[in-house]
């Protein structure tokens, strides 16, 4: 019983993934959904983080309850200040390279920068920050809506453009 609990656990990431993958971005609960590379159609990123990041989605709404996948562009030397997010979220770095570590302070030596194919699955609650050092394209699979939340309140861009 141990072993199929801890198989099912272990197993409950890639469950997730296959469940995101049944909602194409056209809304429809059926279909194939094909989009080439030179198709994925960027706009500015999410408000919720910082000016300079570019969003595609892909699949479903990160804006609206259920699963989606939507990709991120980011800028060389782009910073996301440490947050939190309240559901789960795996990520790929799709090319460039992507600084990820776990804490409330932004340190960029308590990570390596991850490579393009690189893979992490964030647990919801956990404190992070991430940086990047080249242009770097990151796809990310969750269940939305995605939220952002600052460790620092002060770091949140929405209350800079507020401003």
């Amino acid at each position: 019983m141990f072993a199929m609990k801890t198989c099912l656990r272990a197993a409950a990431p890639a469950l997730m993934l296959l469940s995101v993958f049944a909602v194409p971005a056209t809304g429809q609960t059926h279909g194939h959904v094909i989009i080439p590379a030179d198709k994925v159609e960027w706009k500015p990123g999410p408000p919720t983080l910082p000016p300079g990041a570019q969003m595609a989605v892909l699949a479903g709404s990160p804006m609206k309850e259920g699963p989606f996948i939507m990709r991120l562009k980011f800028p060389a030397g782009f910073a996301i200040p440490p947050h939190r997010h309240p559901r789960e979220e795996a990520l790929t770095v799709i090319s460039g390279a992507f600084g990820m570590g776990t804490g409330e302070k932004h340190n960029r030596n308590a990570a390596p920068l991850l490579p393009a194919g690189s893979f992490f699955v964030m647990p919801a609650g956990t404190a992070h920050f991430a940086w990047t050092d080249q242009e770097t394209v990151m796809q990310v699979n969750g269940v939305g809506p995605f939220v952002v939340e600052y460790i620092n309140p002060d770091d949140d861009p929405r209350k800079k453009a507020a401003k």
